[in-house]
């Protein structure tokens, strides 16, 4: 810590104002996501059942902790009501119920799941949830996340991903799988494994040139562009195959080394990206060390409501070959 003080020229008397800036929505915000995560793991449920059995969760403790603030979340409980969302419904609550003490009813959890309709805005605080950023990862049995972030007034604060299939060491594939990856605007960012408290800070690999990066991008062509990422690879003189996955697990193995690069590329003229999708995971690059940008080399602007309106497509790169990585980008694009 001592060492991220002088980095950032902070007196040392600063220490305790900062380290308790935000401490208990971090606490509540590390239970809700390890909960969600732990209920995904040890249950082979439908993608369907997982999407709104983690939103009510996390749902459920943050408006216990904090009843006042509103969320943006993903999912609404349009499926579960109604004679036809009965068999979901049930298998929902059933899940959720294994979280909880007391248990919930089933008007409880279509309330709890419908907490997350807010739409967002520059004022106040507000919380932002992927309940399973990355489905089709989840069903694969591959890379997903969920999400969670606190927002004040326009700004990212805090982030907390869970990531149940990532390998704690990648340089070991095979061995301990699931991690929580934590940041705090200005505290710096940390990685623990789900099985253990103990957390360890992480940070941006060091490097000199695009040519001996490498990226990540989306496994799905449909979030983002292959053929341009091949063509800014070679543009770059990147060499090395992309590293495809799921998820915001991206903007977690970028952030603690495993690649350079993260580019998501705009596949559809007029697409807004969603808050939830990125709020922690850009935080996360900022505190590690990583810069972030959109297309056009503008900051993500989560002051607009439930999109990133203002924005293009999301770059992220070490602070020494950002510049370059845009500009290679914004050649292919204009071409």
């Amino acid at each position: 810590m001592l060492q991220y003080l002088r980095r950032f020229r902070i007196p040392t008397k600063r220490y305790s104002t900062i380290m308790t800036a935000y401490a208990t929505e971090r606490a509540v915000a590390i239970n809700a996501v390890l909960q969600a995560c732990m209920r995904l793991i040890s249950c082979p449920i439908s993608s369907l059942v997982a999407d709104f059995s983690a939103q009510a969760v996390v749902n459920l403790i943050l408006h216990k902790n904090f009843p006042d603030d509103p969320i943006v979340g993903e999912e609404d409980s349009g499926d579960l009501r109604g004679e036809s969302g009965t068999p979901l419904r049930l298998r929902v609550l059933e899940l959720t119920n294994t979280v909880l003490d007391p248990p919930i009813g089933e008007e409880e959890l279509l309330q709890a799941i419908d907490r997350g309709s807010y739409a967002g805005g520059s004022k106040g605080r507000m919380w932002t949830l992927d309940p399973i950023d990355g489905t089709k990862g989840f069903l694969r049995g591959e890379q997903y996340a969920i999400c969670l972030a606190l927002i004040v007034d326009g700004i990212v604060q805090l982030g907390v991903v869970g990531c149940p299939n990532l390998p704690v060491d990648l340089e070991q594939p095979d061995g301990e799988k699931g991690c929580l990856f934590i940041a705090v605007k200005n505290q710096g960012a940390s990685q623990r494994s789900i099985s253990s408290t103990e957390e360890k800070p992480i940070r941006f690999a060091d490097v000199s040139s695009p040519a001996s990066a490498s990226f990540c991008e989306s496994t799905e062509a449909a979030h983002s562009d292959h053929d341009n990422s091949a063509k800014i690879a070679a543009l770059l003189g990147i060499t090395k195959p992309p590293v495809r996955m799921d998820s915001q697990c991206k903007y977690c193995s970028v952030s603690r080394g495993d690649a350079n690069i993260y580019l998501r590329l705009p596949v559809q003229e007029g697409y807004e990206e969603k808050i939830w999708d990125h709020a922690s995971g850009s935080l996360l690059v900022e505190e590690a060390g990583g810069k972030i940008s959109d297309l056009r080399g503008n900051r993500l602007d989560f002051s607009l409501g439930r999109t990133l309106k203002s924005n293009v497509g999301v770059i992220v790169a070490h602070p020494n070959i950002h510049a370059k990585v845009l500009e290679a980008v914004q050649t292919v694009y204009t071409e």
